[in-house]
């Protein structure tokens, strides 16, 4: 009896660390509702797979190799998503300190590249701050005005996860700081640039802020959830006139690495920036447009200001063979 009880409370156990890894997922990366779905049913199973030895919570190396070879009559794409959502799983409970260790590190990764979030280009950032500073800039604006501009401020302007933003201590800013202390991934802390222009909204709202709270964006005294975080992010977008489905706090942080590339940004500095303990995660944000890296070559490489004879320099064209 009491190995029955074990059973039923470490399934129990699953069950919640499930439901947490798919709310990181809707939440910091705006995943699609088939997505979770998919995800809820892969880990359920894998679950049930694992349950004659305490499910997930309880399993190692050993006991997750036996996953893949459960599933091995599923087709390419399936079994990579399977075991995508394992491995993302449990790397999302060894940050989060939910479980000791990560048994998955060792499982066979899906053959398919993890999909880039969606993108906002330069014109649908450029819309969704004017309607948002039109709001905050109007005579009695709300407090909350002030703050959804605040909020947007830094995940598009500092690129901070949504947990990062909302768990923001007051003290991770002063006025005369242009960097904000952020704890990370890991608890690992690193200074983030501010702004000029996120410095003018962040002293507008501490201002509005009660002089005894703790947090730089609190709910009923305690940091604002992520779900609501992500909640304010869609409204602003359908105020603004942008499909909600194609905006999160995720989409945000992409759209920040995206855009600083695209302006010339080094990757080991992106790196940096967004909190990276490994360079490879960083690579996901290269995905610039090659004719606009081309261009780049033609005009700002110093072979393409030499004169060669009476020939012209050689430009770099997509297709052209080596020497």
């Amino acid at each position: 009896m009491a190995k029955q009880r074990r059973t039923v409370e470490l399934a129990d156990q699953d069950r919640s660390l499930i439901d947490r890894y798919l709310e990181m997922l809707a939440v910091d990366r705006g995943a699609a509702k088939n997505t979770l779905q998919a995800y809820r049913r892969d880990l359920q199973q894998a679950s049930l797979y694992l349950a004659g030895s305490g499910g997930l919570a309880s399993a190692d190396a050993v006991k997750l190799s036996g996953l893949a070879t459960n599933w091995q009559d599923q087709s390419v794409a399936t079994l990579a998503r399977k075991l995508s959502a394992v491995t993302g799983f449990f790397k999302f409970c060894e940050e989060e300190r939910l479980l000791p260790d990560n048994p998955a590190t060792g499982l066979a990764r899906p053959v398919s590249r993890r999909p880039l979030p969606r993108l906002l280009d330069h014109q649908d950032i450029e819309t969704l701050f004017c309607s948002l500073e039109e709001t905050a800039s109007r005579e009695g604006a709300p407090d909350a005005a002030i703050r959804l501009l605040c909020l947007v401020e830094l995940l598009y302007g500092s690129g901070l996860r949504a947990s990062e933003l909302v768990s923001l201590t007051r003290r991770a800013w002063s006025i005369d700081r242009p960097y904000l202390i952020v704890r990370g991934k890991g608890d690992k802390e690193r200074m983030v640039p501010v702004s000029e222009r996120a410095r003018v909204v962040l002293s507008a709202w501490i201002a509005r802020l009660p002089a005894d709270s703790a947090w730089l964006f609190p709910v009923r005294g305690k940091p604002m959830s992520r779900v609501r975080l992500f909640q304010l992010i869609k409204q602003a977008a359908a105020a603004a006139g942008i499909d909600p489905a194609r905006v999160s706090p995720h989409v945000l942080r992409h759209a920040f690495a995206t855009h600083l590339l695209e302006g010339g940004a080094d990757l080991r500095v992106l790196q940096s920036l967004l909190g990276h303990a490994d360079i490879a995660t960083t690579e996901i944000y290269t995905h610039v447009d090659s004719r606009r890296l081309i261009e780049l070559v033609n005009q700002r490489h110093p072979l393409a200001r030499m004169a060669h004879g009476k020939m012209r320099p050689r430009m770099v064209t997509a297709g052209n063979g080596d020497c």
